[in-house]
């Protein structure tokens, strides 16, 4: 029972720390974004008259079985580790 918690405690930390690093490069990205104003008014597009969405989708249930994964996967590492 110890070797699962600490899997799902792994498995938590990893998906935190995924998370957090998408934040900063967001981040770090919207801070040093510079346009280009002068070179934009050169190539002059034309509006769409309908919106498009476009995207993926991911399914919900993605994320359970990332997390149970990414749990196995910790819960391995950790006995392969215990054995040594």
């Amino acid at each position: 029972m110890k070797l699962v918690l600490q899997a799902f405690i792994g498995s938590i930390a990893l998906h935190v720390l995924y998370i957090v690093s998408l934040m900063l490069v967001s981040i770090i990205k919207t801070k040093n974004y510079k346009p280009d104003i002068v070179s934009a008014w050169d190539k002059v597009d034309t509006l769409q008259k309908e919106a498009e969405i476009v995207g993926k989708v991911i399914p919900p249930y993605f994320y359970v079985l990332s997390f149970v994964g990414v749990a196995a996967i910790c819960g391995i590492i950790i006995l392969m580790y215990s054995k040594i």
